[in-house]
Parts: C-alpha cells; sequence; structure tokens
C-alpha cells in the first residue's frame, strides 16, 4: 500500500522530540548552545521567522548539513552535538527534517510543535 503524507508525518513524529513555544524561547534565554533552523522557503523567511535562526530550506538540508560537502551551511554543519531546533509554518516539514537531522548524527534534534504559525499566535518575537 502506498504511503500517504500522513503516513510519512506520523512516522517522523513517532521518531522524534517536540517541544512548545515557551520551553524554546526559555531556551533561548537561558543557554547558548541553541541552534534554530528555520527550513521553509526563502520567501517565507524573509517575511518573518524567529530571532537568530538560520534559513536552511527542506530541500537543501541534508547538503548544507553535511560538512563533507563544500557548500555546506556552517553552523549547521558543526551543530551535530549542539540542541538544533527545527521549524516550519505548522511543524510538518520540520519534523521530516528531524528525522533526516538524526539519521546524519545529529544528537539533540527537536521540533517546534506548530511551527512558527504558533509561535506568532502565541504573540512570541519575529523578525521580518
Amino acid at each position: 500500500m502506498a504511503k500517504s503524507l500522513a503516513d510519512f508525518i506520523q512516522n517522523a513524529r513517532s521518531q522524534i522530540r517536540e517541544i512548545d513555544g515557551d520551553t524554546l524561547e526559555g531556551w533561548l534565554r537561558s543557554r547558548d548552545d541553541v541552534l534554530v533552523v528555520d527550513v521553509r522557503e526563502s520567501c517565507a523567511f524573509v517575511e518573518g521567522h524567529l530571532p537568530d535562526a538560520i534559513h536552511v530550506p527542506r530541500g537543501y538540508l541534508e547538503a548544507l548539513a553535511d560538512p563533507d560537502y563544500g557548500h555546506c551551511h556552517p553552523d549547521l554543519a558543526a551543530a551535530r552535538d549542539r540542541v538544533v531546533v527545527l521549524y516550519c509554518d505548522s511543524g510538518t516539514r520540520s519534523a521530516l527534517a528531524a528525522v533526516t537531522l538524526q539519521e546524519m548524527g545529529f544528537t539533540e534534534v527537536y521540533n517546534l510543535g506548530g511551527g512558527i504559525n504558533v509561535w506568532d499566535a502565541e504573540d512570541k518575537p519575529i523578525v521580518s
């Protein structure tokens, strides 16, 4: 039987850890080892993103996270032992991305539950 998008997302969520916006806000205030990664497309990132987030579109994640790739993202490729929090609009693409980073050897990966949509609805800061 063919898998649907919902099947992929359900499978991903069973393999990852999710955090809420309050937890992320607390970490950003109290820790210096958190890397926030926006996996949305460029136009969405430009419209608004979480403070200090780096932009790594989901379609380029594997390449930009691989330190052996000549054009990797230096912050992400060096973050295998850091806390990495991924987000997208709703938390679905970032859930899939979290699985990918775990498979690539990243040790502490989290997905922001509900993505930037929930973050914004909770009146948390957005940079535009």
